[in-house]
């Protein structure tokens, strides 16, 4: 009889915790699903404390983000180590940790002592094996937690994880074509003597991510021409991509030679950003806009076209990306760009296919440019390169045409 009673009471608390969590999963916003979440558990477990800590990008530190009952540790911005204190090592261990008697040697949150929490439970947050966070709740009266309640807790967590990573990754997402959009003009600066037009398309599985291109004329007259891409996609890649383009143009107005940008775009790279990677041409046209200086960072070789010519690949040498081993030596290549002839940059979204390899992507890139303005040369490479289906990772394409300075 008692034992029907306690199933009874566990499926009335699944029941409750199932219809909650559902109806806040579709309607609420991160931080107020999160609060529901905690004013939830509190009820349902007869605590008087939850709190969730989410491990932080570094994996080193656990930062509290929301609480109930312990809303100074939000307020205050907490930050526990992971392996260390009651939060840290169930971080560390991925597992269950409860403790009956909370003092300074039990925890390192001084916040659990000073508001009288006297015993704890915490479970780990996962993303499939990965721990992402830790939530917690606790007594201010001893308490022995049971196994019910450590079920009942880890499915708090695991719908607060779901709910985190589904949050996170649309914000991560909208953040980075936000960040992708200001930096990204929809039509490069205008130079006289140049018809220019550029494109930019988000892939379809691993969202937006670092790819760029840039133009921009120089005090000394000449002309920086530039497109990249940062390994990686997301916010992160995204960042790292507005920095590096940064920095490029400010190397740019140091020193007209390319191999010298890149090589200490590369210093700066490999001190400041640890862990990235990004491949670049950067080029050079000089004021007569006749002639081209040009250094690779790893990336794929542009094309030029001349009327009536058909469209050829510069054998540009790719020197090693940014960010893969310091103090790599950089080389230049020149080319020539005759008056109504057209250059054509791009990022491997645009050819890469599990189907095929690279080399035929870019010679049927090749064999589908014809030199015309630059608008119609971006439409033509999208359309001979996106037409089974939309590229999976994101693409970047820069058009140059050379026209006489009054068209």
């Amino acid at each position: 009889m008692n034992g029907d009673i306690s199933h009874a009471g566990s499926e009335e608390k699944l029941r409750r915790l199932q219809s909650v969590t559902d109806a806040a999963l579709s309607q609420l916003g991160l931080e107020d699903l999160l609060d529901e979440l905690l004013e939830r558990t509190r009820d349902l477990l007869r605590a008087d404390t939850a709190a969730i800590l989410l491990v932080d990008p570094t994996g080193t530190e656990l930062v509290a983000t929301a609480a109930s009952g312990l809303e100074q540790e939000v307020r205050q911005g907490v930050r526990l180590p992971v392996g260390r204190g009651f939060a840290g090592t169930v971080a560390a261990r991925g597992e269950p940790v409860m403790i009956e008697r909370v003092d300074d040697t039990t925890v390192l949150n001084p916040i659990l002592v000073t508001r009288g929490v006297v015993s704890v439970l915490g479970v780990p947050m996962l993303n499939g094996a990965q721990v992402i966070g830790v939530l917690h709740v606790g007594t201010l009266t001893p308490r022995r937690f049971t196994p019910d309640d450590v079920e009942l807790l880890r499915l708090v967590a695991d719908r607060a994880s779901l709910a985190t990573q589904a949050r996170m990754s649309r914000l991560d997402r909208a953040a980075a074509v936000a960040l992708q959009r200001s930096l990204l003009p929809a039509r490069p600066q205008a130079v006289p003597g140049l018809d220019v037009a550029a494109r930019y398309v988000p892939g379809t599985e691993v969202g937006v991510g670092g790819d760029w291109y840039d133009l921009f004329p120089l005090p000394s007259g000449h002309i920086g021409i530039t497109i990249g891409d940062v390994a990686g996609n997301g916010l992160r890649a995204a960042v790292v991509m507005g920095r590096i383009r940064s920095a490029l143009r400010a190397y740019a107005l140091e020193t007209d030679d390319p191999a010298e940008v890149l090589t200490r775009l590369d210093r700066k790279v490999q001190l400041f950003e640890p862990g990235a990677m990004a491949t670049v041409i950067y080029a050079v046209l000089d004021p007569s806009l006749r002639t081209m200086v040009m250094s690779s960072a790893g990336h794929l070789p542009p094309l030029v076209a001349e009327p009536g010519e058909p469209t050829r690949i510069i054998e540009v040498v790719p020197d090693l990306p940014l960010g893969a081993y310091r103090d790599t030596p950089r080389r230049t290549t020149r080319a020539e760009l005759a008056p109504g002839g057209c250059l054509f940059l791009y990022t491997d979204g645009l050819i890469e296919r599990r189907t095929r390899a690279l080399d035929e992507g870019v010679d049927l890139l090749r064999r589908s440019l014809t030199c015309q303005p630059a608008d119609a040369m971006c439409s033509t490479a999208m359309a001979a390169l996106l037409t089974e289906a939309a590229a999976a990772d994101d693409v970047a394409v820069l058009a140059v045409r050379r026209v006489d300075a009054s068209g």
